[in-house]
């Protein structure tokens, strides 16, 4: 029998959600007094009393450090606060993908996922508490909301502080409650099987498999960079999918990741770049810490930009078994996202959603119909097989279109621009700003571009006028509730269809701000054999019109 204890506390004022959930440095939530209590009770509070009686939850991390210790504390909470049953990974892993697969499939009320995504774990590092709700995907604004509310007037928590798990034994544990008439239930589940079962029903496994064996096999080189994704890519890629078991590397979670950040891109998955640039291996993938983000590279290193990778995968979805069984309703991207999708979803006579920063925004969209695709250019793109971003599902889209259209990365890229056009693309990111340097910086740009003025200014860049043809703080209303959010982004669209975008991101860690400015420019006619001048000056073009418009913005000096 395990006894309840309700324990007096004292409110933190630091505790609203941000984009991806609450992150701190990971000292916070393991030296300060009752964070991490204070935050789960917030948590659990936020839900509805007679809904949570006796609910199902999900609970899952990326396997960085304090994770375990979060898990057990999560479940002394959770059943003193009248959760009937959690499903836990083994081992407390699973991925951010896996726990919206298990969330919808088992129709739990939710799930908590314990990751800071791509930033570095350990001691040291970082520790993030995200919350899905019951359609799989993240919080909304209002739930997060009222997270935030039931933070700053705690008073007290509920925990049964002698519940011990086994969290290496798969399988389920029952325990008696003092004043509770059923047994609170745990399931430890292995952390890959019902995720597996799902691609299993969205994608071809035998077409992906002829392409990674036999005698003409594309060689690939996957690196899960010590994060959650390892035993994922061992056990789909390589035992189910027949691709060597040294294609894949770094498979072990860690802690600390290795020492790293756990972060896709070509700053950080430098192993993988510097395989790749080998010319040994004709498809190459790194995955962040809880396996939602993605890097794709070509031989010789060739890299996909993740913008346009979404918009290779919208021109390709009828190579896909699940999109030919449920149709393509329409795509979504968010507004710092290039336009390379609007131009696909144009093409196909299909509805194209500009959306704000966040996964969440999504899921109205997915859940009344009108979205079968979506992504962001910070390495995300999912599908409404879920209702999270999907590192391992964007992989095996990629695997099958290569089957399919026997071709390579490269190939298939160069062939969408020829289609399509090209939208070169670039962000810069400046971080760890003073939080209030940083708000007037943006109050301050927001009233120079909303000025009557504006709109008739023109920027000379080298050879190159930029005219602007319209400004605006980006605001969105959901067109399946009406809700409305606001100061989502400034956004500059100049004549020639190039933009430009500034963003205070929401998911610092309490690190300070961060600033991020995207730069845009479409080309219409690519010409293949001198890609690499183009691409050299359009970058430049794009570089030296962000420095030209900060200078003459008086942001340079901030940023």
């Amino acid at each position: 029998m395990s006894d309840m204890v309700t324990v007096q506390t004292s409110p933190f004022e630091d505790q609203r959600p941000g984009t991806s959930g609450l992150r701190r440095k990971t000292a916070v939530f393991e030296g300060k007094r009752n964070y991490l209590q204070n935050y789960i009770q917030s948590l659990l509070s936020s839900i509805d009393l007679r809904d949570r009686q006796g609910c199902t939850m999900v609970v899952g991390s990326d396997g960085r450090y304090f994770s375990r210790a979060a898990t057990e504390v999560i479940v002394q909470m959770a059943a003193a606060n009248g959760i009937g049953r959690l499903v836990i990974g083994h081992n407390s892993l699973l991925s951010t993908p896996a726990v919206s697969c298990i969330i919808r499939k088992i129709k739990a009320i939710g799930g908590i996922i314990l990751t800071a995504s791509h930033n570095s774990g350990g001691p040291g590092g970082d520790f993030g508490i995200k919350f899905n709700v019951a359609n799989g995907g993240p919080s909304s604004d209002t739930v997060m909301e009222r997270i935030s509310q039931v933070s700053r007037t705690l008073e007290e928590y509920a925990i049964c502080p002698d519940l011990r798990i086994d969290l290496s034994r798969l399988g389920r544990q029952e325990f008696d409650l003092e004043n509770k008439f059923k047994p609170f239930r745990v399931e430890i589940v292995d952390s890959v099987e019902v995720y597996l079962q799902l691609l299993r029903s969205i994608f071809d496994f035998s077409a992906i498999k002829s392409l990674l064996t036999g005698p003409d096999q594309l060689k690939i080189h996957i690196d899960a960079m010590n994060g959650v994704m390892g035993p994922y890519v061992r056990r789909i890629l390589c035992d189910e999918l027949g691709a060597p078991a040294n294609s894949a590397v770094n498979c072990v979670p860690l802690e600390d990741f290795g020492g790293r950040p756990p972060e896709p891109n070509l700053t950080y998955a430098t192993s993988l770049v510097e395989a790749m640039k080998g010319g040994d291996f004709g498809f190459g993938a790194a995955f962040d810490a809880d396996g939602d983000r993605y890097m794709i590279l070509g031989e010789n290193g060739f890299f996909v930009n993740p913008s346009d990778s979404v918009a290779i995968m919208a021109a390709n979805l009828s190579t896909i078994p699940y999109f030919k069984q449920h149709g393509v309703r329409g795509f979504a991207r968010s507004m710092a996202t290039s336009c390379a999708l609007d131009r696909v979803a144009k093409a196909m006579k299909l509805a194209l959603y500009e959306t704000p920063a966040g996964w969440r925004y999504f899921g109205n969209l997915m859940d009344s119909g009108r979205c079968s695709l979506c992504g962001e250019e910070s390495f995300g793109t999912g599908s409404d097989h879920i209702r999270e971003k999907d590192g391992l599902w964007s992989v095996l889209m990629w695997l099958s279109i290569m089957a399919a259209r026997k071709q390579s990365v490269e190939q298939l890229v160069r062939e969408h621009w020829a289609k399509f056009g090209r939208n070169y693309f670039c962000r810069f990111d400046y971080e760890g700003l003073d939080p209030r340097a940083a708000f007037y910086l943006m109050r301050d740009l927001e009233t120079v571009i909303l000025d009557k003025a504006f709109t008739s200014q023109k920027f000379a860049v080298g050879d190159r006028i930029y005219s602007v043809e319209r400004a605006e703080n980006f605001e969105y209303i959901d067109p399946v509730d009406g809700t409305v959010a606001r100061n989502q982004g400034l956004k500059i669209t100049f004549t020639d269809a190039s933009r430009l975008m500034f963003r205070m991101s929401g998911s610092d860690g309490g690190m300070g701000a961060t600033i991020r400015i995207y730069a845009e420019s479409f080309e219409r006619d690519i010409e293949l054999n001198v890609h690499n001048r183009n691409l050299h000056s359009t970058k430049s073009q794009l570089l030296k019109l962000k420095r030209f418009f900060c200078l003459k913005t008086k942001l340079i000096a901030a940023t």
